[in-house]
């Protein structure tokens, strides 16, 4: 099966809209019980949108060019402060620093206005994950983290 979301690869992140592809008994199955767990039905509107942003292969293309390049930056910047960044394909990526606690890098990012995901569960609970965002929220991001650290 495959599952996506038209968020961040169509621009699309406020209207909340994806699809599955996958074999048909399944998808079947999972229309059955669709409504019990997605309490958000898609309107004329939204959709309209999301087959629109479908059709646009070459926007779909720079947008996802964009990601990539954008965390790929990202990613040499953290590994030059000293962050281990877990390989991704994906628009977000999993970061640690033998030298700070991924709690304390959070609460001191929040303090500055920026947002990851922290998770004090165990295996993960020393890693921070980054959504990668525009050129300037990434950048924004790097400079808050560098200025933590300069503190810590």
């Amino acid at each position: 099966m495959v599952i996506q979301t038209l968020s961040k690869s169509r621009s699309l992140a406020g209207i909340r809209v994806g699809f599955a592809m996958g074999n048909k008994e399944l998808i079947q199955g999972l229309n059955r019980v669709k409504n019990s767990f997605n309490s958000y039905t898609i309107d004329r509107v939204a959709a309209a949108a999301a087959v629109a942003a479908i059709k646009d292969k070459e926007y779909f293309t720079q947008c996802v060019t964009k990601v990539i390049n954008t965390r790929e930056r990202i990613i040499k910047k953290l590994n030059s402060l000293g962050f281990n960044v877990v390989p991704s394909k994906a628009n977000f990526i999993f970061i640690t620093h033998k030298d700070y606690a991924a709690s304390d890098l959070f609460a001191k990012l929040r303090e500055k206005s920026v947002l990851v995901r922290y998770f004090s569960k165990e295996r993960i609970n020393n890693y921070l994950r980054v959504s990668i965002g525009s050129d300037e929220e990434m950048n924004f991001f790097i400079e808050k983290l560098q200025e933590i650290m300069d503190e810590i």
